[in-house]
């Protein structure tokens, strides 16, 4: 328990990040260009964290990275932009608040980690105070800008559950670099061809840009990532609800205005949906957590079919539960699971 208090810690500071990005990219950053603004924010990210883990791909993740670089960063990181420019900070976040019933089936179909009724409690729970919180009929919503922040979740729910279902053997570090990198890669071209040369940033533009990739994109990616190798699916997508909850309690710091009854009522129903879904004192009962066949606490051994060795040749194991594994003594319950 004292582990899994420790890693939903450390996760909650990406949907946190996150949060402030959505307010930062509005406030400072140049409206008209997404794909340079994405690959700002990705390729310094990626070089950031690859010069901390000096390892390169090797076989299957070179294809592996190219994929999760266009998904989590190419691909993610425009829409965001987006929406981040289109919409207020608060009505931005606000189609995040789905993510964790997105991750939760997603994770289901892909990886076999069927969700707790404690997981689809607290996202309800949590959806409900996130309606609570933002839906005040605000004034200059976008259609565009909507559309870009929900095709934003499901392409990062597919690609963060995709990340888990690959991650097995791979270092956290070191793949988050590899997908940053490609996806960076990807963008610089196509920004040049769309939107010509780059944009003259001014101080406080650079500041962003510098917080917007190192901040909420290496730390945050780096610690989601890791969450997602040491908790269910659903308790991670569940701790993403901080995302809009930062971009609310901001926006009201900056702007200096109150927080209504109302608001502050959906801000504890969000709250107490992040700690009911939480991971409980047993698992692999429901279905919702495999079990680790060795290793010790946090070291990505996964799960392996009886009588097959603990790693594939690719880093790529099974992570569908299975009747005579065994968990080991130093892994907690509701961790063994990979990225």
């Amino acid at each position: 328990m004292e582990a899994n208090a420790r890693w939903i810690a450390l996760t909650s500071l990406a949907p946190v990040a996150w949060g402030a990005n959505y307010f930062v990219t509005h406030e400072y950053l140049p409206a008209d260009s997404p794909l340079y603004g994405a690959a700002l924010r990705a390729l310094p990210a990626g070089l950031a964290l690859l010069m901390l883990r000096r390892q390169l791909p090797r076989g299957a993740w070179w294809g592996r990275s190219a994929v999760l670089g266009f998904l989590n960063a190419s691909v993610f990181f425009v829409l965001v932009y987006v929406a981040s420019q289109l919409l207020p900070t608060s009505v931005a976040s606000t189609v995040m608040a789905v993510s964790p019933l997105t991750m939760m089936l997603l994770a289901w179909g892909l990886v076999a980690e069927r969700p707790r009724a404690a997981h689809l409690a607290g996202a309800a729970v949590g959806l409900a105070g996130v309606c609570l919180m933002l839906f005040t009929g605000a004034d200059g919503t976008s259609v565009v800008g909507v559309l870009a922040s929900a095709a934003a979740m499901l392409v990062s729910s597919f690609g963060h559950v995709l990340t888990k279902h690959w991650g097995s053997g791979a270092d956290v570090l070191a793949a988050t670099a590899w997908q940053l990198t490609a996806g960076g890669l990807f963008l610089l071209p196509v920004a040049v061809a769309v939107e010509g040369a780059p944009p003259s940033l001014s101080v406080s533009a650079v500041l962003a840009i510098a917080y917007t990739s190192l901040i909420a994109t290496a730390l945050a990616f780096a610690v989601w990532f890791a969450g997602l190798r040491h908790l269910p699916a659903g308790t991670v997508g569940l701790i993403g609800l901080l995302n809009p909850v930062t971009g609310v309690l901001l926006g009201t710091a900056v702007a200096g205005d109150s927080l209504s009854g109302r608001q502050l009522g959906g801000l504890a129903l969000v709250l107490a949906g992040v700690v009911l879904g939480r991971p409980g004192r047993s698992g692999g009962g429901d279905g919702s957590t495999p079990v680790t066949s060795r290793g010790r606490e946090g070291d990505g051994d996964e799960v392996t079919p009886a009588g097959s060795r603990g790693r594939g040749g690719d880093g790529l194991a099974s992570t569908a539960p299975h009747r005579r594994g065994r968990r080991t003594h130093g892994t907690p319950p509701g961790e063994g699971t990979a990225p």
